[in-house]
């Protein structure tokens, strides 16, 4: 179990331990639409909500769209207070942050000034020892160093305690691989819709699924 055979517990948010509601995903794009000029059809706002083909930026470029030109007009089309409301906490999340004991972290790259409300609305805070929201400063998952910057803010090592990093994505695998830990994938939308199967340690479709069976 979890609890038992790990003493460090590391998770994504979006996707991972929350989900927002679709209406509100379908409105921040129509923003994103009108402040770029350029259409997003439904199946491509899903792609790019989930990273469903893997890097978001490389699947702007495929699409004709600089990244540097998307990402500021998507942090702009977004509402922390209306994000927040529609955020809702997986009840699988839930078990298993209610059943975990040991250092636990959240790196994300779900931006702080949206974090924050999420945290405060889901009454999640306490259940964080750290929490890092990736930028240019502490890089980008698949790199490992946002997730060295949770451990090092935990007071863990890799090296001597047994930790994984359970996130929905394959760059939250890549990350757990290079900095050491475990990687747990939790697909929650399934092969099909993503078109791949994502590989990790654990591989399971919901959270809980890994208090109910033993890791070895």
């Amino acid at each position: 179990m979890l609890d038992s055979a790990y003493d460090v517990h590391l998770f994504d948010l979006d996707g991972t331990l929350v989900d927002a509601e679709w209406a509100y995903t379908r409105e921040v794009f129509d923003r994103v639409e009108d402040r770029m000029g350029h259409a997003f059809s439904d199946d491509r706002v899903r792609i790019l909500w989930h990273g469903l083909a893997g890097s978001r930026n490389e699947t702007l470029r495929t699409w004709g769209i600089d990244p540097d030109e998307f990402w500021p007009a998507f942090h702009a089309a977004e509402d922390p207070t209306a994000r927040a409301e529609a955020t809702y906490l997986h009840p699988d999340a839930e078990r298993v942050l209610a059943n975990i004991e040991g250092p636990t972290g959240l790196i994300t790259h779900c931006q702080s000034f949206l974090t924050e409300p999420i945290l405060d609305r889901l009454d999640l805070r306490d259940h964080f020892d750290a929490v890092v929201c990736c930028d240019a400063d502490t890089g980008w998952k698949p790199d490992p160093d946002p997730l060295r910057t949770a451990m090092a803010e935990l007071d863990v090592d890799p090296t001597t305690h047994r930790g994984y990093y359970a996130g929905d994505g394959e760059a939250d695998v890549g990350a757990a691989w290079n900095a050491g830990l475990d990687a747990v994938h939790v697909e929650r939308l399934g092969h099909r819709e993503r078109g791949r199967c994502v590989l990790g340690d654990h591989r399971v479709e919901r959270l809980d699924e890994l208090l109910e069976s033993e890791v070895g």
